[in-house]
């Protein structure tokens, strides 16, 4: 199992900080233990634009993979997407995963103006198909010459649909690679039958076995208490959208809120799951977290490869 770290886009004080902060991240992931720096998207936020951000990241790191958890391609012209997508994964040098979803914010579709009829999955499955006519070189125009560049990955990045719905796997399983889920609760049981869902799902489609990931929010424990707090902090600025009281009840069981020793626990029970990836998702913006949380995940990367070494399970 690999282990990727989300840049901390949604912070409330993300841009008093200053844009260092973001790169600050990305260079001490890529100087770390983990798979893959991840980034999601909103419209009606205040978070970074994530094909811009795309662009940047690209340039300050080298190793990791770009993973966009998730983008919303009813929010954008099929077309041009699939041309900023292909352009992001040149100048990362083939490094990027793309993570699709319908979006549960009406008001995010209202802010671009998109049409609230197209948040269906039949509708993302219809504009992938174009990214990926784009990406295999076709004319979706009568233009002289198609639309490029082309990916620097053969047939375009590597594409998970995000979701947590039996429904939206069974259909994306048609064109998706995998599954960038995420667990509010870290029911553990919950993601493991997810997964097995996901499992059948490819295999009726004819897919084979999909790369199965999860994602969860999390604060460590310094020994303050304070780690509930700050989840706490975070889902009221993110969950905006939602009334606060409703926020304010689910705050104490979302998320992961404890000790490095607990964080590591978690860690090795999704890797007993199956999980080929999972990604963390900061609640605040101090880059000192990178630093924290890569002492932990390069003893647990270690000790899985070495279970697989060994002939063990992980």
């Amino acid at each position: 199992m690999q282990i990727g770290m989300t840049l901390p886009v949604m912070e409330p004080d993300l841009w008093r900080r200053g844009p260092d902060v973001l790169e600050e991240w990305a260079r001490a992931t890529d100087e770390g233990p983990f798979a893959s720096l991840c980034f999601g998207e909103r419209m009606a936020f205040d978070n970074p634009e994530t094909l811009t951000l795309l662009g940047a990241v690209a340039a300050w790191t080298s190793r990791v993979r770009i993973v966009t958890t998730v983008i919303v391609p009813q929010l954008h012209d099929p077309v041009l997407l699939a041309k900023s997508l292909a352009t992001g994964d040149q100048l990362s040098r083939g490094r990027l995963t793309v993570g699709f979803g319908v979006g549960g914010r009406e008001e995010d579709y209202r802010a671009v103006g998109g049409d609230l009829a197209t948040q269906t999955m039949g509708d993302m499955a219809s504009r992938v198909a174009v990214m990926k006519q784009v990406w295999a070189g076709e004319h979706v125009t009568d233009s002289v010459r198609p639309v490029g560049p082309p990916p620097a990955q053969a047939g375009g990045p590597e594409l998970l649909v995000g979701t947590m719905g039996p429904k939206t796997i069974r259909s994306a399983a048609a064109w998706a690679d995998g599954l960038a889920g995420v667990t509010l609760d870290l029911d553990l049981s919950a993601v493991g039958d997810l997964f097995d869902l996901a499992r059948r799902a490819w295999v009726e489609a004819g897919r084979g076995v999909p790369r199965l990931t999860t994602s969860f929010w999390f604060a460590l424990d310094d020994g303050s208490g304070a780690a509930r707090d700050q989840v706490h902090r975070h889902l009221r600025h993110y969950m905006n959208w939602l009334p606060q009281q409703l926020v304010d009840a689910m705050a104490p069981t979302t998320g992961f809120a404890g000790t490095p020793d607990e964080l590591r626990d978690v860690l090795e029970r999704l890797a007993d799951l199956g999980a080929d990836e999972v990604h963390l998702i900061p609640t605040a913006s101090d880059a000192a977290q990178v630093e924290q949380v890569a002492e932990i995940v390069g003893d647990l990367v270690g000790d899985l490869a070495g279970d697989v070494v060994g002939g063990g399970v992980a």
